[in-house]
C-alpha cells in the first residue's frame, strides 16, 4: 500500500477546520465562546487518544501524536504573525495612541510585578513543599515571565466574540499585543541562559530589555516604510500589492525575531500600525478591501487550528499529580490576586491616562487577563531544553498547560455574564429607541407588502398563515424612554457614522486626497471621543489647519527663500481646498440624513425639535468652510486657480469612475474587460499624486539653486 503520511498534515489542517466550521454552528447561539469550545474539542481528542481509543485506527493515532509533538518555534512562526498582524492591521489608531499609556503601563511595569510576584510564590513553594526544591529565582522568574503576559491570541477572539466597546477592548487588545512582546524579551532574558542564546550575563537585563523593544520598534516601522514605498511606487494589480504586505508580515517576525534576536512581537505589531496608518490611504480601495477579507479568513483559520492543536498538547504532554495539582490552584488564584493588585497599583495612574479607566473596567481587566497558545509555545521551549533540570521542565509545562486549561474555561466563559452584571456591555435608551423604530419600520412594510401579495391572482393557492410566520418578529418597546439630551448625543453618533461612510465614498471615488481623507477621518474620531455629547461644528483640528495658513504667508512675503515658499504655499492652498470641499460635500450629506429622519416615523414630534439644533451645527459647518474658502479665492487667487485646476482633475478621474461602473451594473461590460479601464484611470490619478508629492524634493531642489546663486 502507498504510503500517505505526507498528507497527515494536510488531513489534520482539513479535519481542524471542519471540526471548527461545525462547531461554529452548534456554538452560534450559545454563550460559550468559540475559542473555548475548540480548546474542549483539542482536550477531548487529545485524552481519547491517550488512553488508546484511536488504536483502531492507527493513522489517526500516528496524527494526533504528531500533532502533540509539534515543534514550538511551528506555533511561533506560523501562527502568531498572522494573528499579531491581523489585530495591529484593524485597531482604530486614533484609539491606540489614546490608550497606549495606558497600556504600556500594563505591559511593562504591570508585567514586570506580576512576574516577581509570580516568582516569589514559587520560590517560597520551593522551600516549604516537598519535591519543588529545584525552584531558583531565575526558574521562578523565567516562569513568572511566560505565565504573566495575557496571550493576544485568546482575548483578541474573546473579544471579538462579546463585541465590548471599542475603546475597552482597544485597551485590552494593545496590552495583550504589547505585554506579549515584553513576556517574550523578560522570558528570553532569562531562557536564554540555558538555551545558549543569550547574553544576559554579559549584560544588564533593563539595558538588553531597552535595546530589544527599541530595535523592534524602528525595524518594524524602517520594513513597513521601504513596503508602502515599494508598492506605490509599482503600478501593479492589487494582487502584488497585497502579496508584498502578506509576506512583508512574516519577513517582518521571521527577521526580528529568528535572525536579529529581538521582539518578533513589537517589530510586527509596529509594522502592522505604520501600513495601517500610513498604507491605508495611499493604496488603492480594492486593496484594502481584499487585505480585510483575506486577513480575516487567516485570522480564523490560525484560531480554529491554534486552540484544538493546544488542547491536544496538554492532554498528550503533561502528566497528572494531586500535589501538583493542588499547587496549580494555588497558583491560578495567586495570579489572579497579583494581577487585581497590580491594576489597584497603577490604578490612580491609569484613570488620569487616555480615556481613563473605572473600576468596572479594572475588575474586567484582572478576570479577563487570559493565557493561551503562547505560554504553552514557551513552555515546550522549556520542556525541550535538556540544560534546565527534568523536575523543573516537567512542572513549568504542568503549571502553564493549567493555567491555560483554566483561564480558557473559567475566566473565558464567565466573562459575558460579568460584563453583563456590571453593566458594561448595556446598550444605551436612545439606541435602543432607535433600534426599536427601525424594526417598527421594517415590520410595518413588511406587513403592507404582504397584503398587496396576498391580492395578486397569481398567488391566489399560496397558505398564506405559513408566510406570514417568516415576517420579521415583532420588536420589544424600549423599557424607558429616553430624554432630550439622549436623544441628541444618539443622533450625532448617527450622523458621524453617515460621514465617515461618506468620507470612505468620496476618498474610494478619487474626490479627495489622502491627507484630507486622514484628517477628516481624524476630526470623526475627537468627535467619536465625547460619545455625541460635543456638537458636529467642533472641528477644531480642520479650522486650525486652515488658519494657519495666513501665518504661513507672512513668513512666505519676510523670507529670503521666498520662490521656494511659494511653491510650497501654493500646493498648501491646494490641499486646504481640497480638504474644504470634501468637508462640505460630507455636511450636505448631513443634513440629507436629518431630512429623512424629520421625515420618518423613528423619532416621536417631540424628538423631532433635536433635529433643529443639529440642522444649525451643520449649517455653522458649511458657512464657515465656504466662507473660508471664499477668502482664499479673493487673497491668493494663482494658488487657488491651481487648486482648482487639481480638483477638475480629481473630479474628471471620479466621474470616468462612476462611468464604468455603471456599465458594469448595467451588463455592458464585463468585470475583466473593465480592469484595463480602471488601470488607465488609477495611473492619471498616480500621476497627479506624485506630481503633488515632489514638493519636498522641489523645495530642496530651490534651497541648492538658491545657495548655488549665493556663492
Amino acid at each position: 500500500m502507498e504510503d500517505v503520511s505526507f498528507l497527515i498534515p494536510l488531513l489534520l489542517t482539513i479535519g481542524g477546520l471542519v471540526i471548527g466550521a461545525l462547531l461554529k454552528s452548534l456554538l452560534k447561539h450559545s454563550r460559550i465562546p468559540y475559542t473555548v469550545g475548540l480548546f474542549a474539542i483539542g482536550l477531548a481528542l487529545g485524552l481519547l487518544n491517550r488512553t488508546g481509543v484511536f488504536d483502531f485506527w492507527p493513522n489517526l493515532t500516528e496524527a494526533v501524536d504528531s500533532v502533540a509533538n509539534i515543534h514550538p518555534d511551528l506555533i511561533l512562526y506560523l501562527f502568531l504573525p498572522i494573528l499579531i498582524f491581523d489585530a495591529a492591521y484593524e485597531l482604530n489608531l486614533h484609539i491606540f495612541k489614546k490608550t497606549l499609556a495606558n497600556a504600556t503601563l500594563l505591559a511593562v511595569p504591570g508585567l514586570i510585578i506580576c512576574m516577581l510576584l509570580t516568582g516569589a510564590l514559587l520560590v517560597t513553594v520551593g522551600h516549604v513543599v516537598p519535591g519543588f526544591g529545584s525552584w531558583t529565582w531565575p526558574f521562578a522568574l523565567m516562569f513568572g515571565a511566560l505565565i504573566s503576559a495575557t496571550d493576544p491570541v485568546a482575548v483578541v477572539a474573546l473579544l471579538h466574540e462579546l463585541k465590548t466597546s471599542k475603546r475597552f477592548s482597544t485597551l485590552v487588545d494593545a496590552e495583550s499585543l504589547l505585554n506579549d512582546g515584553t513576556g517574550i524579551v523578560c522570558f528570553m532574558l532569562f531562557f536564554g541562559a540555558y538555551a545558549g542564546t543569550g547574553n544576559s550575563a554579559s549584560a544588564s537585563p533593563v539595558l538588553e530589555f531597552i535595546q530589544v523593544v527599541s530595535i523592534s520598534t524602528v525595524l518594524g516601522f524602517l520594513l513597513a516604510r521601504i513596503v508602502l514605498w515599494f508598492i506605490t511606487r509599482i503600478n501593479s494589480e492589487e494582487m502584488i500589492q497585497n502579496s508584498v504586505i502578506i509576506l512583508s508580515a512574516y519577513l517582518t517576525f521571521i527577521l526580528s525575531q529568528y535572525y536579529l534576536g529581538v521582539s518578533g512581537v513589537i517589530a510586527l505589531l509596529v509594522f502592522g500600525l505604520t501600513i495601517t496608518y500610513v498604507g491605508k490611504p495611499r493604496l488603492k480601495p480594492q486593496v484594502n478591501t481584499f487585505m480585510e477579507s483575506f486577513w480575516e479568513l487567516l485570522t480564523y483559520i490560525a484560531n480554529t487550528l491554534i486552540f484544538i492543536l493546544v488542547g491536544i498538547v496538554i492532554a498528550e504532554k503533561v502528566d497528572f499529580s494531586w500535589s501538583s495539582f493542588a499547587i496549580l490552584l494555588l497558583i491560578y488564584v495567586c495570579l489572579n490576586l497579583f494581577r487585581f493588585a497590580m491594576i489597584m497599583l497603577l490604578y490612580p495612574l491609569m484613570k488620569r491616562m487616555g480615556y481613563g479607566l473605572s473600576k468596572r473596567e479594572s475588575v474586567i481587566l484582572t478576570w479577563g487577563g487570559l493565557r493561551g497558545a503562547l505560554g504553552m509555545t514557551l513552555a515546550l521551549m522549556v520542556s525541550y531544553t535538556p540544560a534546565i533540570p527534568e523536575d523543573i521542565r516537567s512542572q513549568i509545562l504542568f503549571f502553564t498547560a493549567g493555567i491555560v486549561t483554566l483561564t480558557l474555561c473559567v475566566n473565558a466563559t464567565t466573562t459575558r455574564w460579568l460584563l453583563n452584571k456590571l453593566g458594561l456591555i448595556q446598550v444605551p435608551s436612545a439606541r435602543l429607541m432607535m433600534d426599536y423604530g427601525i424594526k417598527s419600520s421594517i415590520r410595518e412594510n413588511s406587513e403592507k407588502y404582504l397584503e398587496r401579495l396576498e391580492k395578486r391572482e397569481a398567488l391566489a393557492g399560496s397558505n398564506w398563515k405559513k408566510v406570514s410566520k417568516y415576517l420579521t418578529e415583532v420588536p420589544q418597546e424600549p423599557p424607558h424612554t429616553p430624554g432630550t439630551h439622549a436623544v441628541l448625543t444618539e443622533i450625532r453618533l448617527r450622523v458621524l457614522d453617515r460621514e465617515k461612510a461618506t468620507c470612505r465614498t468620496i476618498y474610494d471615488e478619487g474626490i479627495i486626497k489622502p491627507m484630507s481623507f486622514r484628517r477628516l477621518m481624524n476630526s470623526l474620531d475627537e468627535l467619536y471621543d465625547h460619545d455625541g455629547t460635543y456638537p458636529l461644528n467642533y472641528r477644531n483640528s480642520i479650522f486650525r489647519y486652515c488658519h494657519r495658513t495666513a501665518i504661513l504667508n507672512k513668513l512666505r512675503k519676510r523670507s529670503f527663500l521666498q520662490d521656494t515658499m511659494s511653491f510650497y504655499f501654493r500646493e498648501r492652498i491646494a490641499s486646504i481646498y481640497d480638504l474644504g470641499r470634501g468637508f462640505i460635500i460630507i455636511q450636505k450629506e448631513d443634513l440629507k440624513l436629518l431630512e429623512e429622519l424629520q421625515t420618518s416615523d423613528l423619532l416621536s414630534k417631540e424628538q423631532k425639535h433635536v433635529l433643529d439644533t443639529l440642522r444649525q451645527e451643520v449649517s455653522h459647518n458649511i458657512q464657515e468652510m465656504e466662507s473660508l474658502i471664499n477668502e482664499l479665492a479673493e487673497s491668493f487667487p494663482r494658488a487657488y486657480r491651481h487648486a482648482l485646476t487639481q480638483k477638475s482633475i480629481r473630479m474628471l478621474l471620479s466621474n470616468e469612475r462612476r462611468q464604468i461602473r455603471q456599465l458594469i451594473s448595467n451588463g455592458i461590460l464585463s468585470e475583466k474587460d473593465a480592469e484595463p479601464l480602471f488601470e488607465s484611470v488609477d495611473e492619471r490619478a498616480d500621476k497627479l499624486n506624485r506630481f503633488q508629492n515632489t514638493t519636498i524634493g522641489t523645495v530642496l531642489r530651490h534651497l541648492l539653486k538658491t545657495s548655488k546663486q549665493k556663492q
